[in-house]
């Protein structure tokens, strides 16, 4: 009996290995800054799998590591980069936009305004594709390396150029797509009660807030297509011949991992092949250094407050990060701020100046109160994950919209930096603080995201298998991007069923005129 008991355990484990052991090998184009926290945490994730991964990288990239024990890495030699400096000069031109009153007009300036310094990046983004082509060498190693798919972020393109050019089965990591929200490039989107970024709204629009969804829709995607037109669209034409759209490109991905669900966004149409992983790099808190939890063990029945701008926005203007300052000062809550540059003069005794925090376990201590947040994807994700409220301090992009989505849910204030001053700020924090309702709905909110068969970590990681097993999934691609617009809208089916509709109706009034005249015809007398 247990000789038959141990060979069906066998039987059993060498049934289960191949599903379980397959490695896949894995060819990785990440982009710089935040994008790559979530791209190194879900490759964290593929690596204990067993996968072997290789990322591209360039020679001059300031954000993705070139050593790590879980991945291997091709440096890609280029002349220039997105580097640090570049995008701390586009920072500084958003923050005078942002200083405006209204979110929407802000978020029109910016992409009018800067429309040519986002081509400029794209540009070197293109040129980074560009330069791993040229080079037939590092071609050869890749095509020689066999890798099953490409794992990539589409806000710049150039991961689905270069996923064509080696025809790999394409799966992205996404949240954005070159200047839009990737689902209104992927999906069906009524702008009726489908928000566009930057409009400010929910999904329940009056009539003049579905005016201004539409217009800021068709601002992003005129801004979409001259990004495509202007910064891509010549290295598509080079490499891949004349008649490849880099539209059709970027659609064409096999599965699209988007970073969002459906208890942080509102509830719209989707496709197949759209696999909602919201908070995938969210965890359980881990014990924080000895330094960090003895400083907010002192906070004692008050607890503690922590703040971060995020990756990119390491340091606001002084005025401003005085201001902040003076207001953590009168708390008597403990503060743990993500700050570089200069100390601020009135920083109180109660505040702890980081240069980098473990966001997420902090977050997750018991102890702590509030989450004071630009509204990056990555931070209020975790928040909502730990049931944190939030004030909230959007500074471009997306932020505002992040933050709106929680504070219509009631779990978040926002201010803008344009009527920040100590004072609003210390009232913003005081009144999240003090009112429970603000931390009663992050915490209904946490429960809801929690509450799913499978961690968003784990779906992500069985579709990106399930790609490997089968060689793509073009399946659950819909065939609405190889649709021309008039197509798509059915506006050719219109006009020839109005056109029908219309000869039938000519048709009949020339025999009902026909028939009167031949009736009522008056007969003429005979002489």
């Amino acid at each position: 009996m247990v000789r038959l008991i141990c060979c069906c355990s066998a039987l059993l484990l060498l049934t289960l290995m191949p599903g379980v052991c397959q490695a896949g090998n894995i060819l990785v184009f990440p982009i710089e800054g935040s994008h790559w926290i979530n791209m190194e945490i879900m490759l964290q994730a593929l690596h204990a799998r067993g996968h072997n991964l290789t990322v591209l990288r360039s020679s001059k990239s300031w954000y993705v590591k070139g050593n790590s024990s879980y991945y291997n890495t091709i440096n890609v030699q280029v002349e220039k980069s997105i580097n640090q400096e570049v995008i701390t000069d586009v920072l500084a031109v958003v923050l005078e936009y942002e200083k405006g009153t209204l979110p929407w007009f802000n978020f029109l300036s910016v992409n009018i305004g800067m429309i040519g310094t986002f081509i400029d990046i794209h540009r070197i983004a293109s040129g980074f594709v560009s330069a791993m082509i040229d080079d037939q060498g590092l071609i050869r190693t890749i095509k020689d390396s066999k890798f099953d798919l490409m794992l990539t972020d589409p806000a710049w393109a150039s991961g689905a150029i270069l996923a064509k050019y080696l025809n790999l089965p394409l799966v992205y990591n996404v949240r954005w797509l070159l200047a839009v929200d990737a689902q209104f490039a992927i999906a069906p989107s009524p702008l009726s009660y489908v928000p566009t970024v930057g409009s400010g709204n929910t999904d329940k629009m009056n009539f003049l807030q579905r005016v201004k969804n539409m217009l800021i829709h068709l601002v992003t995607q005129s801004q979409t297509y001259l990004v495509s037109e202007l910064a891509y669209q010549e290295t598509v034409d080079k490499y891949l011949g004349p008649g490849n759209s880099l539209h059709q490109l970027i659609l064409n991905a096999d599965i699209w991992l988007m970073r969002t669900d459906f208890i942080f966004d509102y509830p719209r149409p989707t496709l197949p092949n759209v696999v909602y992983m919201g908070g995938f790099q969210c965890k359980p808190a881990k014990p924080l250094p000895e330094h960090l939890e003895e400083f907010v063990q002192s906070s004692g029945e008050h607890g503690f407050i922590i703040m971060s701008l995020g990756t990119f926005v390491s340091e606001l203007p002084p005025d401003m990060t005085s201001e902040i300052a003076s207001a953590f000062a009168k708390l008597p809550q403990k503060v743990i701020w993500k700050h570089k540059g200069t100390r601020p003069a009135t920083l109180g005794n109660n505040t702890l100046l980081v240069d980098w925090m473990p966001q997420n376990d902090l977050l997750g201590h018991p102890k702590i109160k509030l989450f004071v947040a630009h509204g990056g994807t990555n931070g209020v994700q975790e928040a909502l994950y730990h049931g944190v409220p939030v004030v909230g301090l959007p500074v471009f992009f997306d932020q505002y919209d992040n933050l709106l989505r929680l504070r219509d849910r009631g779990a978040a204030k926002t201010l803008t930096l344009a009527t920040m001053n100590k004072d609003s700020f210390l009232e913003a924090i005081e009144e999240v603080l003090k009112d429970p309702s603000y931390r009663t709905n992050m915490q209904r909110l946490s429960r809801l995201h929690r509450d799913k068969p499978m961690k968003p970590m784990d779906t992500a990681i069985f579709w990106i298998e399930f790609v490997m097993r089968h060689k793509g999934a073009p399946h659950l691609r819909a065939q609405s991007y190889r649709l021309p617009w008039y197509s798509y809208h059915s506006v050719d089916v219109f006009l020839f069923l109005s056109g029908a509709v219309l000869l039938v109706l000519f048709t009949v009034f020339i025999l009902m005129r026909c028939l009167y005249t031949a009736v009522c015809k008056p007969k003429v007398k005979k002489e």
